[in-house]
């Protein structure tokens, strides 16, 4: 059985790990060298060329979970991100983005793509068609992410990957809020697949990393890239990594039960205005993302209902904590507009959709009743704050 064929919780477990040869240890010994002999060896080894003996291992896990030839890791999700981007865009190419889209892809497409020049549009939308009245002659890459951050619009990967194939467009996706436990967009025909290594694979809030996983004929070019960008990840933290993804998917798959229910709980809420998640049936998208999903993820979008300050419901909070991040095992709370979106103009954020009243739930492994607790006494407190005029 070919090691992408194997169950996602065996290759999680099993694959790309480094055998102990000496002591015959459960673990992958970590080895911490930034130098190594040239000569009489089999590879020039050096932690830039992301080639380390741990460095190795764990990107033949990731390829195996994306369902790709190949893939690398980084120091960090834009790394892994940019490093993709400027491997297949040049002087005179243009790139269409995705409108509803991570706010630090966003302003890198801004800041630093007209200084090369890159030309860019964003779509009007996250439907195909809108991706499609947005191709030049000169458009080289389509990029998407679905589910997307934080409003979890859905995107055809099936419908993407045809539309490039049509005009010889290479795909990439941003998979991060998914994670590969919940979709694999290799499956589906999409070229590229980039992660946010710090979120679902590290998922304990104590890692920063970045992935892509493609084709061997891609990964070539994107290394090419690499070395020269120097992005990166210390031995320790390939090692960190490597042990946090043997539970993602135990892990994911908790975070998407507690997310569906309480998606479900947030929607019977009388003082929550919009839920925004996939695996609600009146989510627009419901049906798309139901057949190209294995699972519908840990993260959710909501509006409390006006006259509740988000500000004020944060700080009341006992259990769920306001973050910076997501993804952990511990359940999180944020501002897009104060954080993820921060860098966008409040005019740019207007067109996705962002308002300052969204708050983006990411859901832990905690109790639900807990949760539910948690939010119910917070709402509790702020509206008992709020004088009547």
């Amino acid at each position: 059985m070919s090691d992408t064929k194997k169950g996602m919780n065996t290759i999680c477990t099993h694959l790309g790990g480094v055998e102990d040869t000496k002591f015959k240890g459960a673990v992958s010994p970590l080895y911490m060298s930034t130098s190594y002999a040239f000569e009489d060896v089999e590879a020039k080894r050096y932690p830039r060329y992301f080639n380390t003996p741990n460095q190795e291992a764990l990107c033949k896990k990731i390829a195996a979970l994306e369902h790709t030839e190949a893939a690398l890791i980084f120091g960090s999700g834009m790394a892994a991100i940019s490093t993709a981007l400027m491997t297949f865009l040049k002087a005179g190419d243009h790139i269409v983005l995705q409108q509803t889209l991570y706010g630090g892809t966003y302003n890198f497409a801004v800041s630093q793509f007209e200084k090369f020049g890159i030309s860019h549009s964003f779509t009007t939308g996250w439907k195909v068609e809108d991706f499609e009245k947005e191709i030049r002659n000169n458009t080289k890459v389509i990029y998407i992410e679905t589910p997307s951050n934080p409003l979890l619009t859905i995107t055809a990967l099936r419908g993407i990957s045809s539309l490039c194939e049509k005009h010889g467009i290479l795909s990439i996706i941003d998979n991060t809020f998914a994670s590969p436990i919940n979709q694999n967009p290799a499956d589906f025909g999409i070229d590229i697949i980039c992660h946010s290594a710090t979120k679902y694979m590290g998922g304990h809030s104590d890692i920063c990393a970045g992935t892509v996983a493609a084709s061997k004929e891609h990964m070539d070019k994107i290394f090419a890239t690499a070395i020269c960008f120097g992005g990166s990840l210390s031995d320790y933290t390939v090692w960190l990594l490597e042990r946090s993804i043997k539970t993602m998917g135990l892990r994911v798959k908790a975070q998407n039960a507690n997310a569906m229910e309480m998606a479900k709980y947030l929607s019977t809420n009388q003082d929550v205005e919009t839920v925004y998640y996939p695996g609600l049936e009146s989510h627009p998208d419901h049906e798309l993302a139901k057949s190209q999903m294995n699972g519908y993820g840990g993260m959710l979008s909501f509006e409390l209902k006006e006259g509740i300050e988000v500000s004020q419901f944060f700080k009341a909070l006992k259990l769920i904590k306001p973050s910076m991040s997501l993804a952990g095992i511990e359940s999180t709370v944020l501002s897009p507009t104060k954080t993820s979106h921060a860098l966008m103009s409040p005019e740019d954020r207007e067109k996705q959709g962002i308002k300052d009243s969204l708050i983006r739930f990411s859901l832990g492994i905690e109790e639900m009743e807990d949760l539910v607790e948690d939010i119910e006494q917070a709402i509790t407190k702020v509206k008992s704050m709020t004088v009547p005029a």
